[in-house]
């Protein structure tokens, strides 16, 4: 670490990221045309290959990038698009190439929306993102490195104080900005009441959620197998239950179990596809009763919903942001976290555009947009999530509670009207604002309602079913969306 450190100690402009998550890399990227140097911090070695590292747990389940992220992120960094889908992974339509259960019903796979999700393993999404994304001459790696503290005082932060894990030595790196991308576990809290700050207001929803995911061997022709989600639904008296199945890079199937409390997976491999077929419909239990397991049953138990606002700290010391699962860290099922955190890295290049990397008004610009960002899929995912039985947390506002029955009904209409689905496509993707629910053709036809019949079977495909069933158990018929 000494050699990088001493060899640019003078070389003008400094940014600091710290951390090497998807939301540190591009931060990294964005802010590498601005300063002189970037200097990229992390505790893991980043490794080459896509394998796995210990600072990201959560990489084992399963990652989707919508469109609405996928759109900033080839903004922030032209080209990474396509080196991921030369690397193996898949971009398939919504809901064209989805089999979606919602609390409601099927989804019918109408043609395609202007939607789409980025598949592979987290893996190789972000080896590909560090090849890509790291050869800036602006941007220097260290790794091995944990960050103590800011240096500064409560209105300004000068830089951060590093230590070199393997031999211990503590470093004072002074910079006109720090950007905390440490994710979930994030220290920031800590360092700014170090600083002299009063504590950040915090809040978290747990609906009890346990992640538990396997991967197996696709069999012949399950390469183009759709991505399937079975949905829970949060407003019956029973713990929420999910599966999902994505078909990632190498002719293989990553599968995402979850439970809420009272019906949690656990990392017996036993008990994965009895557990699977306790989800709200069996498809997922079918597909991977006679495919061969790749691994063992990963389990993470940190998947509560957690906000920090920051935005709301006064004063905010200048030369500081957080973003990314730092700020807000969402339950994975609903796909939202590299998403927003694309877009909170994109309004915090427009703020330092705006105001220059130096400038005293940048950080708390920057802080401000990414608390607007954050605060819409946040209300989306809690307000969910607090519907399960036994969910700990701030109750909803007497609105949000009005607003579920609105929801529910948007949603079971979705099954049916597309336009009413591709409205809620817009939202989820990050592609449009909450006020897409409400524009009054959509709300007209929430107001009708479907007008025909819910599919009573999942809609596959001939091919998709011949999947679902070995060849000694009869496949039923086919259901068309």
């Amino acid at each position: 670490m000494d050699q990088p450190l001493a060899r640019t100690a003078d070389r003008g402009r400094r940014a600091v990221v710290i951390g090497a998550s998807m939301a540190g890399l591009l931060a990294a990227t964005a802010l590498a045309d601005e300063a002189d140097e970037v200097l990229l911090v992390d505790r893991d070695t980043l490794p080459d290959e896509p394998v796995p590292r210990t600072g990201l747990p959560q990489a084992r389940h399963a990652h989707l990038l919508w469109s609405g992220g996928a759109h900033v992120i080839e903004q922030l960094a032209p080209g990474l698009q396509d080196r991921w889908l030369a690397a193996g992974a898949r971009r398939v339509t919504v809901p064209t190439d989805f089999i979606i259960l919602t609390p409601h019903g099927w989804m019918r796979r109408t043609p395609a929306f202007p939607h789409y999700q980025i598949l592979c393993s987290r893996d190789l999404l972000d080896a590909v993102a560090r090849k890509h994304l790291l050869t800036h001459p602006r941007i220097t790696v260290c790794t091995g490195i944990h960050a103590e503290s800011l240096i500064g005082d409560r209105h300004r932060a000068h830089g951060v104080r590093l230590r070199e894990l393997s031999s211990q030595t503590l470093r004072t790196v002074t910079a006109d900005l720090v950007v905390d991308a440490t994710g979930r576990g994030s220290r920031a809290p800590h360092w700014l009441a170090g600083l002299g700050l009063p504590p950040v207001r915090e809040i978290r929803v747990d609906a009890g959620l346990v992640y538990a995911t396997r991967i197996f061997r696709a069999p012949p022709g399950g390469d183009a197998c759709p991505v399937i989600a079975l949905q829970a639904d949060p407003a019956q008296s029973t713990p929420g239950r999910i599966a999902s199945l994505i078909p990632i890079e190498g002719g293989r199937w990553l599968v995402t179990l979850a439970g809420t409390f009272g019906g949690q997976p656990t990392a017996d491999s036993a008990e994965f596809e009895p557990f699977a077929r306790s989800a709200p419909h069996p498809i997922v239990a079918d597909l991977i009763s006679a495919a061969e397991p790749l691994t063992n049953v990963s389990l993470t138990r940190s998947c509560s919903n957690q906000r920090r606002f920051y935005e709301r700290l006064r004063p905010w010391p200048s030369g500081f942001v957080v973003l990314g699962d730092a700020v807000a860290a969402y339950n994975p099922i609903y796909g939202q976290g590299m998403s927003v955190a694309a877009h909170s890295v994109g309004a915090l290049r427009r703020a330092v555009r705006r105001h220059g990397l130096a400038s005293p008004r940048l950080a708390r610009a920057a802080q401000r947009a990414i608390g607007r960002i954050v605060a819409n899929p946040w209300e989306i995912t809690v307000n969910q999530d607090i519907r399960f039985p036994g969910a700990r947390g701030r109750r909803p506002s007497v609105a949000a509670r009005l607003s579920h029955g609105y929801v529910d009904r948007l949603s079971r209409t979705a099954t049916d009207q597309s336009s009413v689905a591709c409205a809620l496509f817009d939202l989820m993707s990050l592609s449009s604002p909450p006020n897409v629910l409400f524009h009054p053709r959509t709300v007209l036809k929430v107001l009708r309602g479907p007008r025909r019949s819910p599919l009573a079977d999942p809609p596959l495909t001939p091919a998709e079913q011949a999947l679902r069933h070995s060849p000694s158990t009869p496949a039923p018929p086919t259901t068309c969306a």
